[in-house]
């Protein structure tokens, strides 16, 4: 048989004084074992969470509704980081929350993790009726959520008292129930066009309280705050800070329903009904301060004048960090420029409508090939498009670039669009993300 090269290497190799050899092997052999000790076990490696990536974790702790678990840990996650839990919508889940907000661009900013909980049942809705619900350590969603935060906390050392809620519609219920069912847990929270702790209990089984729904359910706010109260009725510390936004045209979790909040949380904090500060932050918003008059009040709450259900947009996340004590200097920060801006126009009718949207290239890069992430408002469902493929109809959508329009510039832009039936609600989009990352929306 011919050597080769390689066996020709070998064999130079032997012809090296055994002297050599022998003290090579003597200097690996325990340089080895030095590492093979500070290694981490394979279990640990294995459960290890990549940074700058949404990843789901399983096994975090008791889960009894089978709940699954996202987490964004930011490539320049700080010491003991805070952590912000972001709850989705109904029809949403984690991956959606992630990809339709800014959460995980902002923490990428200010180093804090965020967490994604995803809803299993059929009804992709957070449990915040059942009675099991509405008590600490009774069971159900509550139960898996704080389970994640203390793998949070316990993986990467984070803050305990840097733990906030945050959610929309479906997931500001529940974000309500969070800070009532674990005041020791989390330390202020945001609800987007929710309802008060209690608000939508059954016993029937059923997820959906009409009368709370329709804002026809109505307390004294010492009746409302002792409904918060027994949820732990051992605890005796302080209280989360809680801020409230909700559309005066919101006709899903009618606006009624945001006094009653206001009644409840302020209350549970033991400060007056009466604003301490009122201003108008933005063009037809209202924003009350309870209890204190700066950034972080007891509470905060915003109302939007003839804004629906579908109230959330980019930028909002910079106030609720504020709010939150998160964004440093009690100021809020500018929303990132992304390498992308989209702009979209909406044309609707009863039962339908057209969007048009514009992507422009704001980055230094080409875009070589694209896919534009988004979620349309719950009763929205896509018929027809051009300028790239729509897949799924409805829920969180993804458009794929077409092969004439895959490649856009820098400072260039490509117009696509899509028609859709609706069932009420024909307000476009408000968030987007173009091949992962967050676009800024104008």
């Amino acid at each position: 048989m011919r050597p080769t090269a390689a066996g020709n290497t070998l064999k130079s190799a032997r012809r090296k004084p055994r002297s050599v050899l022998a003290a090579l092997f003597g200097v690996l052999v325990p340089l080895l074992a030095a590492l093979t000790l500070l290694a981490p076990p394979a279990a640990a490696r294995a459960e290890a969470v990549p940074t700058a990536t949404l990843t789901e974790v399983t096994g975090f702790g008791t889960n009894p509704s089978n709940l699954q678990m996202y987490v964004y840990v930011p490539a320049a996650v700080t010491a003991h980081p805070a952590v912000v839990v972001a709850v989705h919508y109904c029809g949403g889940s984690g991956p959606a929350m992630y990809s339709g907000t800014e959460y995980a661009s902002l923490a990428d900013q200010l180093g804090f993790i965020v967490v994604y909980p995803s809803v299993t049942r059929a009804s992709k809705c957070f449990d915040v009726s059942s009675p099991q619900a509405l008590h600490r350590d009774g069971g159900s969603d509550p139960v898996g959520i704080k389970s994640m935060v203390d793998w949070v906390k316990s993986t990467y050392s984070a803050d305990p008292d840097r733990v906030f809620a945050l959610g929309i519609s479906s997931g500001a219920m529940m974000t309500n129930v969070l800070l009532g069912d674990y005041p020791d847990v989390f330390a202020a929270g945001a609800a987007f066009a929710g309802v008060p702790f209690g608000c939508f209990a059954t016993t029937d089984g059923s997820e959906w309280n009409t009368a709370c729904a329709g804002g026809t359910v109505t307390h004294t706010p010492q009746e409302w705050g002792d409904l918060v109260r027994a949820a732990d009725p051992g605890y005796t510390g302080p209280r989360p800070r809680m801020q409230l936004w909700h559309g005066t045209a919101d006709d899903t979790l009618r606006y009624p329903n945001f006094g009653e909040e206001i009644k409840q949380w302020t209350n549970v904090q033991g400060v007056g009904q009466t604003p301490a500060a009122t201003d108008s932050p933005a063009t037809g918003w209202t924003r009350a301060r309870y209890g204190a008059t700066g950034d972080q009040a007891p509470v905060e709450a915003i109302s939007l004048q003839g804004v629906t259900h579908n109230l959330y947009t980019y930028g909002m996340g910079a106030r609720v960090l504020t709010f939150f004590g998160l964004s440093g200097g009690g100021t809020t920060p500018p929303p990132p420029t992304g390498p992308c801006k989209v702009t979209v126009t909406t044309s609707a009718w009863n039962t339908g409508l057209t969007a048009s949207v514009t992507i422009t290239n704001t980055g230094t890069s080409t875009v070589n090939g694209w896919q534009l992430g988004f979620t349309l408002p719950t009763g929205q469902t896509i018929t027809n498009g051009w300028g790239a493929t729509y897949a799924p109809a409805s829920g969180t959508v993804t458009a794929t670039n077409a092969s004439y329009d895959g490649t856009i510039a820098p400072n260039a832009s490509v117009t696509i669009g899509y028609q859709a039936n609706h069932t009420g609600n024909s307000a476009a989009p408000t968030a987007y993300t173009l091949n992962g990352t967050a676009c800024t929306v104008g």
